[in-house]
């Protein structure tokens, strides 16, 4: 009788379970699990068109007031000057996305039969929507009369797979081959800078030529500090748009969050139609230029930004650190760097795996990590971000640190062993290397 009572118990507790699941499996795919489904859907599919090809009405300056659209048409095409021929355009940084070129022109491309040495192809290019980050706006003629940039101008890059800064799409990874300065003094009016930091043109030129490929300044327009105090440029590394899940502050020095960076840039930086409000840049003392400007409450009529904030943030956040690839480091190094990194080294403290940040606030004092305070000073939080290191491999270039102080990982391996006397071995911080590569 009991063992019935029990098989009996147990059926029913059975065919309550089940009908339970039963009840509850469609949940994913109706109710407002579903909705949530959509949404997330939608959003994700909405913030990689704006990523990618939405410019905020930033052809307003870039077009419109830099007029840079004619300086890369260059006379010929009814612009100024000799023009912007793609193996010029490729040379400074800039990306051609293979996938939206039709067959017949890689085909051409391939063949050798398409003129890059012309400032004509270029403009085709642009009208194909095929130069990232960069849209072109037509005459009904045909001919181009602004042009606008997108987010994916500083952080996609290419996979090289059609040929050297032609490839697929890699959104959310550095260009650090992009020369952003060498780009915006082709600009036919540099007034909009000139006015704005009360200088000349020639020493906005000077400072636009400093940065050199991968770096940009996005406080010059708040604080005028165009150099540092040992003359050499003030400019930071552009940073990866990647992995950013989960991460606090994402930016070198710990400005916001993603969406705060986003509206940011989009409003003081591209020069987008946009809102952008933060009373920290009211401060005339730290910021001289931004107090006098009014760019800390920034508020355009029509706002082209607010609205794709969240969609855009979505798709940030879903960007994955891109995997390093097998052979571009030791296997066997990098369990051992592992072992490093998590116990002697101590870098686990900081780079808190699998975010490899702090979870929380992850902010450093310049003394901290034994740097200089400069570019920390220019911000409105003196203190240095701790920067997450998943798909470091894909932007080595141009050193490391948020300028670039670093020349290689060794040498970063190094300071920190010396500033915090951790006394590692020659083979350890090879394996740590190691160990950063891969991660």
């Amino acid at each position: 009788m009991k063992l019935r009572t029990t098989i009996i118990t147990a059926a029913g507790a059975a065919g309550l379970f089940g009908a339970v699941m039963a009840f509850a499996a469609p949940a994913s795919k109706t109710g407002f699990d579903a909705e949530i489904a959509r949404s997330a859907q939608a959003m994700l599919d909405e913030g990689r068109k704006i990523f990618r090809y939405e410019t905020f009405g930033s052809e307003a300056f870039w077009g419109d007031a830099l007029q840079l659209h004619k300086a890369i048409a260059g006379e010929k095409n009814g612009g100024v000057g000799p023009g912007v021929s793609p193996k010029t355009a490729l040379s400074v940084g800039l990306k051609v996305d293979a996938d939206v070129l039709p067959d017949s022109l890689k085909k051409q491309l391939a063949a050798g039969k398409v003129n890059l040495d012309v400032p004509a192809t270029t403009i085709a290019l642009l009208k194909l929507n095929a130069v990232v980050g960069v849209t072109a706006l037509a005459n009904p003629d045909g001919s181009v009369k602004s042009m606008g940039i997108q987010c994916a101008f500083c952080h996609s890059t290419v996979d090289n797979s059609f040929a050297p800064g032609i490839g697929k799409r890699l959104d959310g990874w550095a260009n650090r081959d992009l020369n952003v300065g060498a780009i915006v003094s082709l600009a036919p009016n540099l007034k909009p800078f000139t006015d704005l930091l009360g200088v000349d043109v020639e020493t906005v030129k000077k400072v636009l030529a400093s940065w050199g490929p991968g770096r940009y300044d996005a406080e010059l327009d708040k604080d005028g500090k165009a150099f540092r105090p040992d003359g050499k440029q003030a400019g930071t590394l552009i940073p990866p748009a990647f992995g950013l899940a989960g991460v606090n502050l994402a930016t070198w020095t710990g400005f916001g969050s993603v969406t705060y960076w986003n509206a940011y840039v989009a409003g003081t930086q591209m020069h987008g139609a946009a809102t952008f409000v933060d009373a920290r840049f009211n401060n005339k003392d730290q910021f001289p230029v931004s107090a006098k400007s009014g760019s800390g409450n920034t508020r355009s009529t029509p706002d082209r930004t607010t609205a794709k904030l969240a969609a855009l943030h979505l798709y940030q956040l879903s960007i994955p650190a891109p995997k390093a690839p097998a052979g571009s480091y030791d296997k066997a190094a990098f369990e051992r760097g592992k072992t490093v990194f998590n116990g002697q080294g101590t870098c686990a403290t900081c780079h808190v795996p699998p975010l490899f940040t702090e979870p929380g606030h992850n902010l450093h004092a310049p003394s901290e990590i034994g740097i200089d305070s400069f570019q920390a000073d220019r911000s409105p939080t003196h203190m240095y971000r701790t920067a997450p290191l998943a798909g470091l491999w894909t932007h080595q270039k141009g050193g490391f640190f948020h300028y670039g102080r670093f020349a290689s990982l060794l040498e970063v391996v190094n300071h920190y062993d010396g500033h915090f006397k951790l006394n590692l071995s020659d083979a350890n911080k090879k394996d740590l290397v190691e160990y950063l590569k891969g991660i």
